[in-house]
């Protein structure tokens, strides 16, 4: 797989690929717009992880690793299934992931 090219997905869509280990996919169903804002987030509470490290500042590794997990939630990535939520259950993860999100600094 190229950087270029969408990661291998398994059969059922449930999973992506990547270096032969399987990580859960981003709901198909999450509008665009809101999973490139997801996605930003997620990359930058991923950088405030590694800031918090290389500072040794535990309380902000705590936060920035919360971060994260909100945003993989929000994704689809982590917590419940999306195949198995209703569709109002996604749309839910979601926008409360963003609200989330939207509202820190």
């Amino acid at each position: 797989m190229s950087r270029d090219s969408p990661p291998e997905h398994t059969s059922d869509g449930h999973y992506v690929v990547i270096d032969g280990r399987r990580w859960r996919a981003t709901d198909p169903d999450l509008p665009a717009d809101a999973a490139a804002r997801l996605r930003t987030h997620l990359m930058a509470a991923r950088r405030a992880v590694g800031a918090a490290l290389r500072a040794h500042d535990e309380e902000g590794e705590r936060e920035a690793r919360r971060r994260v997990h909100t945003a993989k939630v929000a994704l689809g990535e982590r917590g419940a299934p999306w195949w198995d939520q209703t569709d109002a259950e996604r749309r839910a993860r979601w926008l409360d992931g963003l609200a989330t999100l939207d509202g820190e600094p």
